[in-house]
């Protein structure tokens, strides 16, 4: 069997219910960055942590560590855990949207304490362009009922 290029972008109706492969294999890749440096991030925080936590800090490297390692999943089952992407890409957005956006149209997002929180959420257009759309809407917002 060779290698064609051309089969990533063609929809892959045997193995992944119709998905391109370039999604799974970009979705594979955010999964484990996800997975790899977030979760380095935040099982460091969680396991080297001193003292009492502030209960707020703890419930944020609570879910950040939850969501780092529930990404491990999803390398194996790209299409199971779109829920997760879902979910990034709705919380990214929303912060930009309430938080970055505001100070910027104000001029005042530079040298804010948001600026650096806005460089790391902004590249959730990499997500959104992984995203198999087609499959999201027809899977998850599909009015008609399953058996």
């Amino acid at each position: 069997m060779s290698f064609n290029i051309g089969n990533i972008f063609k929809p892959d109706h045997k193995k992944y219910e119709g998905v391109r492969r370039i999604n799974i294999y970009l979705m594979r890749l955010l999964y484990a960055l996800m997975f790899f440096m977030l979760g380095h991030t935040t099982w460091t925080e969680i396991l080297t942590h001193q003292g009492p936590w502030e209960p707020n800090k703890a419930v944020a490297w609570s879910v950040w560590t939850g969501f780092a390692t529930l990404a491990g999943l999803g390398i194996l089952h790209p299409l199971k855990m779109l829920p997760l992407l879902l979910l990034e890409i709705f919380y990214k957005v929303l912060w930009l949207i309430i938080v970055a956006y505001p100070l910027w149209s104000n001029g005042t997002l530079a040298g804010s304490s948001a600026e650096g929180i806005t460089t790391v959420f902004f590249p959730v257009i990499l997500v959104v362009i992984a995203v198999p759309w087609g499959y999201v809407f027809k899977n998850y917002f599909s009015l008609r009922r399953e058996s």
